[in-house]
């Protein structure tokens, strides 16, 4: 099985201001944004990536460069609408704060498989073209390099934790249990029976056990005996 990396982009200047950006044009990363991607980067530097994939909104295409910026030859870099920001309608360029005061905020809390933004896109529409977009770009990047393919999706919080909602066999009601921070990493490795999520919103720690080649299919049993540790200086 392959395995995917869901990468939320780094802080966005809207992200500072409270601002919803949706998918207005010119909302680029701020200083901090631009230091957690490349932290980022220099997370998955050790990782044989096959392709890096990009929603096609400026803050993923400059997150996605700073992954690209650490990594040897020549990668896949494809843009993909499938992956890009909700559709928020007319949400899209007002303040978290006032937003929150609309009768609607609270089902996007609770129960947001009801939710349609006005003008805009309903939450399971997001849900669905991303999770389809994910499990197939996964499937041709096994097919073409193998099992033990690793591939970057760089894509926006909501989208991510629609993505890994559905992985988890979660309804999408559930899904804002789940928290995607900026420049964080996720992975997902989709079997021939079921996903199986190897890690949620990280922001540190050593990932280069991803170049150690496919898993076993099955779970195993009790638990597993995790990772090799990495070697120093390897």
């Amino acid at each position: 099985m392959a395995t995917v990396l869901l990468v939320r982009h780094g802080r966005t200047t809207a992200n500072a201001d409270g601002v919803l950006a949706g998918r207005a044009a010119g909302v680029r990363l701020d200083q901090l944004g631009r230091d957690q991607a490349a932290l980022t980067g220099a997370r998955l530097a050790a990782v044989p990536l096959v392709a890096v994939v990009s929603s096609p909104l400026e803050r993923c295409r400059q997150t996605a460069q700073l992954i690209l910026d650490r990594q040897g030859g020549s990668l896949a870099t494809p843009i993909e609408e499938g992956i890009t920001e909700c559709d928020y309608g007319q949400w899209q360029g007002r303040t978290l704060r006032d937003l929150a005061a609309e009768e609607l905020w609270s089902v996007v809390q609770t129960q947001p498989s009801a939710v349609t933004f006005p003008g805009g896109e309903s939450m399971p529409a997001m849900q669905a073209r991303s999770v389809a977009a994910i499990r197939r770009l996964d499937a041709a990047f096994e097919a073409e390099h193998g099992p033990g393919a690793v591939w970057v999706a760089v894509s926006h919080g909501d989208i991510i934790k629609s993505v890994l909602a559905d992985a988890l066999g979660m309804h999408l009601d559930l899904f804002q249990r789940i928290n995607v921070g900026p420049a964080s990493v996720s992975i997902v490795r989709y079997g021939a029976g079921r996903p199986s999520v190897h890690a949620v919103n990280t922001d540190a720690g050593d990932l280069s056990w991803l170049g150690a080649g496919a898993p076993p299919a099955d779970a195993p049993v009790g638990g597993g005996a995790g990772q090799a540790p990495h070697a120093s200086g390897a």
